[in-house]
């Protein structure tokens, strides 16, 4: 039957041409929702991309702006969550949900301008406008409120104060509990008179340009055992707090180590039969792209979990934000850990 054949050629030969569209969009377009990937057994499915409107946006302090991102079918979310916001230019950036996490409708998210920054920030500051669609991913938490503790003590710097005014308000009444607010000056700190309102008597202020830093040992002392203590802000403070207070709980949106960084090392691409040098001064996810470009990635920090791959062999220098100890035995981020030997092996 020729015509029947002549139909099934036709028909085949449109699917290549789909599936060739499809890797080439995918490719040079971020807003396209990326497709799920092959994930390890003890790992976790992505969050898939929900379409947002901003609906308002507003100044709440030297540098900082509060965005409403309101859409349909919002996940739930809990104190200390996050969010991925992908922008118009295709970069992402985590946001703490810092809104009422008993409104279905919308987040809220507050970001802060990093001149020296990646670019983020600023497209944010000075391109998004009201009524401007946009994608978020998630939320996740990797930040919880660990609920029943006898206390909790929170210690925030500037924007890090944006995932524990939800946790404040989450505890319950009766709950003993203290929150230290640094920031360089009080018209630098958002929502600060938010934070006094949950309870002048129980928050400290230390702006930088009244009465300089904070005394942390003074504040260390005065921790009693069993409190639960949250800290996020600036690294220096976190690790300030960390070296006072070893089992504080931390959110950083910033990798602690480059991803370049580190001896050089090999990594054999089991699937495509490859094998590719990462040099010093290069990350494997810049190494593997050069050889398989349609390699997904998308925050290229740590966080989003877009170019995470199955590790076959080798022992990995793990220095994302985002995969726990269990996700950790047989899985990477590409875009910052590395090897920890000359090494590795990927299901890629």
């Amino acid at each position: 039957m020729p015509g029947l054949r002549t139909v099934v050629v036709v028909v085949a030969g449109a699917a290549v041409l789909v599936r060739r569209a499809l890797r080439r969009r995918i490719r040079v377009s971020p807003l396209w929702p990326l497709p799920a990937l092959a994930e390890p057994t003890s790992g976790r499915p992505r969050s898939r991309a929900l379409r947002v409107r901003l609906t308002a946006r507003e100044t709440v302090a030297e540098g900082v702006v509060r965005l409403r991102l309101e859409g349909r079918g919002l996940p739930d979310w809990a104190p200390g969550a996050h969010v991925d916001l992908v922008l118009p230019s295709g970069l992402v950036r985590q946001y703490s949900l810092c809104g009422d996490p008993g409104d279905p409708t919308s987040y809220t998210v507050a970001a802060r301008l990093v001149a020296d920054g990646r670019g983020g920030s600023r497209e944010v500051h000075e391109e998004l406008v009201v009524g401007a669609e946009l994608e978020v991913r998630g939320p996740r938490n990797r930040f919880p409120l660990v609920s029943g503790a006898p206390a909790y003590l929170f210690v925030a710097g500037g924007i890090g104060i944006t995932p524990l005014l939800p946790m404040v308000r989450a505890l319950p009444a009766g709950t003993e509990w203290r929150l230290l607010y640094c920031g360089r000056s009080r018209a630098s700190m958002p929502f600060l008179a938010e934070a006094l309102a949950l309870g002048a008597d129980r928050v400290t202020v230390a702006a930088g340009d009244e009465a300089g830093r904070a005394d942390l040992d003074a504040l260390a002392a005065g921790v009693a055992p069993g409190t639960e203590v949250y800290c996020c802000g600036p690294e220096e403070l976190m690790a300030a707090v960390a070296e006072r207070l070893p089992g504080v709980r931390v959110e950083r949106f910033a990798p602690r180590a480059s991803a370049g960084e580190g001896a050089a090392f090999e990594v054999e691409l089991r699937r495509s039969g490859r094998t590719v040098q990462v040099p010093d001064g290069t990350s494997a996810l810049t190494a593997i792209r050069a050889a398989l470009p349609d390699t997904l990635y998308s925050c290229e920090q740590g966080f989003c979990g877009t170019c995470r791959q199955r590790v076959l062999e080798g022992e990995v220098d793990h220095r994302d934000e985002l995969l726990g100890d269990a996700e950790r035995g047989d899985s990477m981020l590409i875009c910052v850990s590395r090897a920890r030997g000359e090494r590795l092996v990927l299901d890629l």
